[in-house]
């Protein structure tokens, strides 16, 4: 397949904003693929490389070569040239990737740079998000959508299975949990009080603490641990504490999904930067991590994600410690869920998940059946842009531009800006870090690739002409940078008017 083809339907889902039209030019373009550019082709459609680094960014792409006047480049030739900028390094690697970036750039015609430009900073605004690529899929090989995305769920991406699908339903429904390969997790919804998450699991729950930690997927296979965060990085090599721990289980083979968390002398939480530092290459070594498990997803040769939350639990129990178990509570009325939820706040976590305790495991999207809850709305956002300082910030990066999800363009919306809740390291630090990814400037304002997750506080929304989604934020503030977060896992910007007081 030639990109150019590729290219020619982004374009047409981009022109759209019916799902119906969108989901139906991406299964023509999956139809026409062969099977050996197929997981190639479902990645770029999805708006990804198949490569994680490039080493390429905003930077890299600041002067290109004249474009192609005729299109000429496959899509087999293009993951090829990805691979091999990827697999460059030691002395010289940014010269020798510059020229292999040159060299593909110059084969592309210019609207295939703009693409390639695109998919490479992961702004390829078609609004064609993974969870369509998914129903195109099933639309294009013909088989159901929840056999595509159970098989997704279970070998860790819609890449994974593509070829499967072709192959029919019963291949697909062949995919099961290998221990030592990543599940997608489990995502949880929002809702504003005990109460109303308790009305919409219909009166029942077990309420979790919500730990301010990083999520981890821990998989077991006899002596051999392996750790995955909620993007299914390896990060095993980084926590050797819960290596340590999960091996001391009473268990051939698990899977179990938790958190982990950085604590004080005093047992309270440290903040979340300190477990994102630990658990980063950066981060301090010495600074101990602790894992608290809510779920558990295989033991011992038993697949154990189609059981009920409950059944899920009691083997839990049985196999972990108290001490690195979620603390939770089984609750019929508003008033012990509140109570519960009180006692995790006073505790110095961050709030309550509320769960259907009759539910199976339905990973990768947020689902109606775990709800979250907050004393404060929390959104996560994408940074577009940042402003200088002044008075005593200046000089430094401050007042920060954010921008909500937009699914039906892939881009994003602007919301608000803030430059409240930083600390003169936060400060520093985002002074350094939004330099590092400035596309262009004015006299105020740092334009930056948006790549960057802030978890933002605010009070509510209101209705506004002054950005283009209607909305803006009320009385916004900085919580923390979420290094554990991607641009697509951001909220969007449905999730921030939703937020609006009803009239």
């Amino acid at each position: 397949m030639l990109l150019a083809d590729l290219v020619a339907t982004s374009a047409a889902v981009a022109a759209t904003r019916s799902r119906k039209a969108k989901v139906a030019a991406l299964a023509d373009r999956l139809r026409a693929a062969d099977r050996a550019e197929l997981e190639t082709v479902v990645s770029y459609l999805g708006g990804a490389l198949r490569q994680r680094r490039t080493g390429l960014g905003w930077r890299s792409l600041t002067e290109l070569p004249e474009p192609a006047t005729q299109p000429s480049l496959s899509v087999r030739q293009v993951d090829a040239a990805f691979t091999a900028i990827a697999a460059v390094g030691g002395a010289g690697s940014q010269q020798a990737r510059a020229e292999l970036t040159a060299d593909l750039f110059a084969a592309a015609t210019a609207a295939e740079q703009t693409w390639l430009r695109g998919v490479i900073t992961g702004e390829v605004r078609q609004g064609a998000l993974d969870s369509l690529v998914q129903e195109a899929l099933g639309a294009a090989a013909e088989v159901p959508l929840p056999v595509v995305r159970r098989a997704a769920m279970l070998a860790g991406s819609t890449v994974a299975v593509a070829g499967l699908a072709f192959d029919g339903e019963a291949a697909l429904a062949e995919v099961t949990l290998v221990v030592g390969r990543p599940v997608l997790p489990m995502l949880a919804s929002s809702a504003g009080s005990v109460a109303e998450a308790l009305t919409r699991l219909d009166g029942s729950a077990v309420v979790d603490t919500k730990l301010d930690g990083i999520r981890i997927q821990v998989h077991r296979r006899g002596e051999e641990v392996r750790i995955a965060t909620r993007t299914l990085d390896d990060i095993t090599a980084r926590l050797p504490e819960v290596v340590e721990l999960v091996r001391g289980l009473p268990a051939a083979s698990l899977v179990l999904d938790g958190e982990a968390m950085t604590l004080g002398e005093d047992g309270r939480p440290r903040p979340f930067q300190e477990t994102a530092s630990r658990t980063a290459t950066r981060g301090d070594p010495t600074a101990a991590v602790a894992p608290y498990f809510f779920d558990l997803l295989h033991l011992d040769g038993r697949d154990l994600f189609d059981e009920p939350l409950a059944t899920r639990l009691a083997a839990l129990d049985r196999l972990v410690p108290a001490a690195h178990r979620v603390s939770r509570a089984a609750v019929t009325d508003a008033d012990a869920g509140e109570a519960f939820a009180a006692a995790a706040l006073a505790s110095g976590h961050e709030g309550v998940v509320l769960k259907d305790p009759d539910l199976p495991w339905e990973a990768g999207r947020r689902g109606a059946g775990w709800i979250k809850v907050k004393p404060v709305h929390t959104v996560d956002l994408v940074v577009l842009a940042v402003e200088w300082g002044s008075g005593r910030r200046r000089g430094w990066l401050s007042n920060i531009h954010l921008g909500a999800r937009d699914p039906a363009t892939g881009g994003f919306t602007m919301v608000g800006k803030t430059f409240k809740g930083m600390t003169d390291d936060v400060l520093r630090w985002q002074t350094e870090h939004f330099l590092g990814i400035e596309t262009h400037r004015d006299a105020h304002t740092v334009q930056v690739e948006p790549v960057t997750v802030a978890e933002i506080a605010l009070d509510g929304v209101q209705r506004s002409s002054r950005y283009s989604g209607g909305v803006a934020l009320r009385f916004a503030r900085l919580v923390r940078y979420r290094d554990d977060k991607r641009p697509q896992d951001t909220d969007t910007i449905d999730a921030v008017r939703a937020l609006l007081p009803s009239s």
